[in-house]
């Protein structure tokens, strides 16, 4: 599982497309390929845990999430942790 690191701030993810939704408190980026313009395909990380979740039905990813790695924003963590 992927998480934000802890010593990241929110703020950071405003560069590479994130914006935050307070109704849930989470970071999310839609994320449209190909003309796609539903709601399936996004990135949602916890303001909470920091988890990144990905939302993708297709199997095809953006560079969003290789981007963030890229920058060392993001560590792996075992999900015992947080369930």
């Amino acid at each position: 599982m992927l998480k934000i690191k802890d010593n990241i701030d929110f703020a950071e993810l405003y560069n590479y497309g994130f914006k935050f939704r307070a109704e849930d408190n989470h970071m999310v980026k839609k994320v449209y390929l190909n003309n796609d313009n539903d709601d399936k395909n996004f990135y949602k990380i916890s303001m909470a845990t920091r988890i990144i979740e990905l939302s993708r039905l297709d199997g095809e990813l953006d560079n969003t999430l290789f981007d963030l790695i890229k920058a060392d924003l993001v560590e792996e963590v075992n999900k015992d942790v947080w369930f």
